[in-house]
């Protein structure tokens, strides 16, 4: 199972990284700003026209894709801590050789004839 975390774990890096530079990527409204300067002119060369809708689509699916694998992991975790909860809380079974028995020596009692003190 811990594998499987570590590998969501680098997916949602990968996905995260992908997320903050399609988000940099898009050109601001009023032309200016970072949008432009990281790649409004790449962008816009490489899917020509239709470089808002593309950058768009990839945003809200990057964004899909980061809250799904999130949720995985959270999910992962838990399911993780439950079962690792449970195996630590059984006690082991050990076979103990059997041992002499000791026989107690029995309480000693008054005579009948006495009466217990106050």
């Amino acid at each position: 199972m811990s594998l499987l975390i570590g590998i969501l774990t680098f997916v949602l890096v990968i996905v995260s990284l992908f997320l903050i530079f399609v988000v940099l990527m898009q050109r601001a409204k009023s032309d200016g700003g970072v949008g432009a300067a990281m790649g409004g002119g790449v962008a816009e060369s490489t899917f020509g026209a239709e470089t808002g809708n593309v950058l768009s689509k990839s945003t809200i699916n990057a964004a899909i894709a980061f809250f799904v694998i999130s949720f995985s992991l959270y999910l992962a975790h838990i399911y993780q801590a439950k079962h690792h909860e449970a195996a630590d809380s059984k006690l082991p079974t050990i076979a103990a050789p059997a041992a002499s028995v000791q026989r107690a020596t029995p309480p000693v009692t008054p005579p009948p004839g006495d009466k217990p003190k106050p």
